[in-house]
């Protein structure tokens, strides 16, 4: 397992950022069956066509299909963690094409040592003077079919996750940031510093010496872990609540009691409000004109079920006892 011994200059050091790259790739490991789709289903369903046209016409997806390893060294080029807040798609490529050729290869060589060798197309393009920008191109070409015509929409999943995090960070040190982000994770309390215990992973120890952790939230990746120069020290996770956070449930969906209670529009908001959120996040996350949302919301909070809290110059709605009661599902602590 590999252990991240932390201070408390660490904890002020911590940050969080969103990476559309990082949801770029995570969502082409989704569809090539690297990791598993649970809730994501419909969304995999939905774009499958799309992604078998990316591989026609993307070599660079297949390569990245036969790197990917699960637990084990995956090349960090391809998809490095943020190097800051509010980067968008844009910086965070730039990033990958100005990786060194020779840092490409060394990682590549890292990355496929002791498995089977690739097919002999995938190995051409490993070995091509040209193969950082064959998987920039792949991931950029990816970005623009998959994920940048919802951005909108899950960017605000994202937002409301890591402001959910940093609040339990400042509020309750580490393991409060850590409970429920990946069950894997621990905190462990060793004299005047404690320690991030990551299960699952190589036997390692490592100290951020003040620089802190940054932390990634996402919708369609899972537990990663970054320990290794140059990067941050960064660690990736899936998002809360990523089945209620994709906005109003699939047609044909039964209704229950509570769709009929408050309609199927409202009961999707109630649910969705697991976590806070602003008026203009739930409209980009459902869809749904500003209005139609603040109309909803009055509803919902002249009910008893919701209410406002004003943070800054932002309102954020959360949800009442009583709405937690009506979508049995407990409260974030």
């Amino acid at each position: 397992m590999i252990r991240i011994e932390v201070s408390p200059a660490d904890v002020a050091a911590s940050r969080y950022a969103i990476s559309p790259l990082g949801e770029t790739t995570a969502a082409l490991r989704l569809l090539a069956g690297h990791l598993p789709a649970g809730p994501l289903r419909p969304w995999a369903e939905r774009m499958r066509p799309r992604y078998t046209a990316l591989r026609r016409s993307w070599p660079g997806i297949d390569a990245m299909r036969v790197l990917y390893r699960r637990r084990l060294y995956n090349a960090d080029f391809i998809c490095p963690p943020p190097t800051g807040v509010g980067l968008t798609f844009a910086d965070e490529l730039a990033v990958v094409r100005a990786t060194p050729l020779a840092q490409a290869r060394a990682e590549l060589a890292r990355n496929l040592a002791g498995h089977h060798r690739p097919p002999e197309q995938i190995r051409r393009l490993l070995d091509s003077p040209d193969v950082v920008r064959h998987f920039a191109d792949a991931v950029e070409a990816a970005w623009a079919t998959l994920i940048e015509p919802d951005w909108p929409r899950l960017r605000a999943i994202l937002e409301r996750d890591l402001v959910y995090r940093a609040g339990r960070l400042a509020t309750y040190g580490w393991a409060g940031a850590l409970a429920g982000m990946d069950r894997r994770l621990s905190w462990s309390v060793e004299g005047d510093t404690g320690t991030i215990v990551a299960a699952g992973q190589a036997p390692e120890r490592h100290r951020p010496n003040g620089q802190g952790l940054l932390f990634v939230p996402s919708i369609f990746g899972g537990l990663g872990i970054f320990v290794e120069p140059p990067w941050p020290y960064a660690i990736t996770y899936r998002a809360r609540s990523v089945a209620d956070l994709l906005g109003p449930a699939p047609a044909g969906r039964t209704a229950d009691g509570l769709d009929r209670l408050v309609g199927a529009n409202r009961a999707a908001l109630l649910r969705a409000l697991a976590a806070p959120a602003t008026t203009s996040q739930l409209t980009a996350q459902f869809g749904l004109s500003l209005g139609t949302i603040g109309g909803h919301l009055a509803v919902l909070r002249d009910a008893g079920l919701v209410r406002g809290v004003r943070t800054g110059r932002s309102v954020r709605y959360e949800r009442t006892a009583l709405g937690d009661a009506l979508t049995a599902e407990p409260s974030p602590v």
